[in-house]
């Protein structure tokens, strides 16, 4: 127990590293945490970490995937459905087809095993490449595509995985059979998805205690997840349907209180897991060697290169199709949503990281067949599967942030996001011109106090001088003033640290004092990241 708390302790300590350096040096987390993971599984004497397959389907994922469902828009994802459904369910698809092919056709494998590693290696991470192009400044509707991939492609791929595995293993697999089941998995889970969300909603609702209601948020991806998988689905699409029907349900449900408790609580939860996973993706390495015996560096490097040729093209084929296809077969859909730019379509086919998703499905292959054969090729689908994750994660993320550039795609999204901060302030005027019209309906419908009137209406004028000009200048401005009042805070929050010292305010009154200050200290990041930093 000992060993296993220092071990869990030392790999914080990289954690912590990592995330300082990788922001010293600019790079993205994640691609320094895979590096860090393969140099840490050569550190003497430290135990071999192996991967526990379930522990990343069954453990990590369903609160990734929700969490990142609770964090999308439904609208926006509705809007986007046809690309992402055709890159999450026909890209995944043509991609297992095409490395299938290729396996079988130029390196010999079985067409089943071939589609076994198609399997694994066509859903793209749901991770890594919105850790890395976040923080590139990309236009809002190519993040809501790539995300509404990496949430859904999964189930595809886990699916095919075990169409194709129970192929190798028995010798029998039914086309017809197999798209029907397919049918009932997708259309089963998305409906058990959303029952699980409407009820979460409820037992939060009677709840009524941030704590409870933390926990039972908690609760909701694993019981969407684990009952679908239980059942022989693949679990993602109810915990993504789940997470999507709480974001668009949740605002006028959640109390406050739960929700800023609840922010924090699932941004630690989601920056411990994904950091744990790129690490222990890395370290993986050593576990690959102990097993490299069975298979030959020269077959090894062949299978690899190939096959990342092969997922890095059949994206690229399958993308500019999707892009272009329906707008030239649907003049309405044209004229409804117009052709985006052509930088688009290149990144679209360029983002293509695999994650730890790819690397569990292959770990969870079985030693044997049914007939107790060794499954076919087992060990080389190990290696072809972390090769292709650490090059896909390390090459084409180091090369992301260059061809942001090069596409001069941050310019789009820096008029984006003026636009939308235009209609943001023009929603958040219309707001207190609500609020304005109620405090006229109470002053005449009920028997309050001029001087509670008095105070409504100065919090009320209050907030409405805080909002800036509607102009680039005007938010600059209010952008200044927010640096400005970040310093009053410090001293604010300094005068009042003297005073508990000097025994004239009590701990509790600090505390109450301290998380107004710390509530408008935060408020005031916000406001100044979102007008300061410009995209890279």
């Amino acid at each position: 127990m000992t060993a296993t708390i220092v071990t869990i302790l030392f790999l914080l300590a990289v954690l912590v590293v990592v995330a300082i350096a990788a922001r010293r040096f600019n790079t993205a987390p994640s691609i320094l945490l895979v590096v860090a993971g393969i140099a840490v599984a050569f550190i003497p004497g430290l135990p071999l970490i192996a991967l526990a397959p379930d522990l990343v389907l069954l453990g990590i994922l369903p609160p990734l995937i929700y969490s990142a469902g609770v964090a999308m828009s439904w609208r926006e994802f509705r809007f986007n459905l046809r690309p992402i459904t055709l890159l999450a369910f026909g890209g995944v698809i043509f991609t297992a087809c095409a490395v299938a092919a290729v396996a079988h056709f130029v390196l010999g494998m079985p067409l089943a095993v071939g589609f076994v590693l198609g399997a694994i290696l066509a859903p793209t991470d749901a991770v890594a490449p919105l850790a890395i192009v976040r923080r590139l400044g990309l236009p809002r509707r190519l993040l809501v595509v790539l995300d509404g991939e990496g949430l859904a492609n999964d189930a595809t791929a886990l699916i095919l995985y075990r169409f194709a595995v129970a192929a190798v293993s028995t010798g029998l697999f039914s086309f017809g059979e197999a798209a029907a089941t397919f049918a009932l998995i997708v259309v089963g889970e998305i409906a058990f998805g959303i029952g699980v969300g409407w009820a979460s909603l409820r037992l939060r609702r009677w709840a009524r205690d941030p704590r409870v209601e933390i926990t039972l948020s908690l609760m909701t991806p694993y019981v969407a997840f684990l009952v679908p998988e239980h059942l022989g689905g693949s679990g993602v699409l109810a915990a993504v349907a789940a997470g999507l029907f709480v974001s668009w349900n949740g605002p006028l449900l959640i109390p406050a209180a739960t929700r800023l408790q609840g922010i924090f609580f699932w941004d630690l939860i989601v920056y411990y897991l994904e950091g744990f996973v790129f690490l222990v993706t890395g370290m993986q390495m050593r576990a690959l060697l102990d097993q490299s015996s069975t298979v030959s560096l020269r077959e090894l490097g062949l299978t690899l290169a190939l096959t990342v040729v092969v997922i890095i093209v059949a994206r690229f084929v399958w993308v500019y199709p999707t892009v272009y296809l329906p707008r030239w077969l649907s003049p309405s859909l044209r004229k409804r949503d117009p052709l985006p730019p052509w930088q688009w379509s290149i990144l679209l086919g360029f983002v293509g990281v695999r994650g730890v998703v790819s690397l569990a499905a292959a770990l969870a292959i079985p030693l044997t067949t049914v007939s107790a054969a060794s499954f076919p090729d087992r060990d080389l689908i190990l290696f072809v599967t972390f090769g292709v994750i650490v090059v896909t994660l390390v090459g084409q993320g180091l090369m992301l942030p260059p061809l942001v550039r090069w596409l001069a795609l941050p310019h789009d999204a820096e008029d984006e996001r003026w636009r939308e901060q235009d209609a943001e302030i023009t929603a958040r005027l219309e707001a207190l011109n609500v609020s304005r019209d109620r405090i006229k309906r109470l002053s005449t419908d009920r028997k309050i106090s001029a001087d509670v009137l008095e105070i409504l209406r100065g919090r009320h004028d209050h907030r409405a001088t805080q909002l800036p000009r509607n102009t680039k200048e005007g938010l600059k401005a209010a952008a200044a003033a927010a640096e400005l009042r970040a310093e009053l805070i410090a001293a604010e929050r300094e005068y009042i640290y003297r005073l508990l010292q000097q025994g004239q305010i009590t701990d509790e009154a600090r505390r109450r004092i301290e998380r107004e200050l710390d509530l408008e200290e935060e408020s005031l990041a916000f406001r100044r990241s979102s007008v300061d930093d410009p995209p890279l």
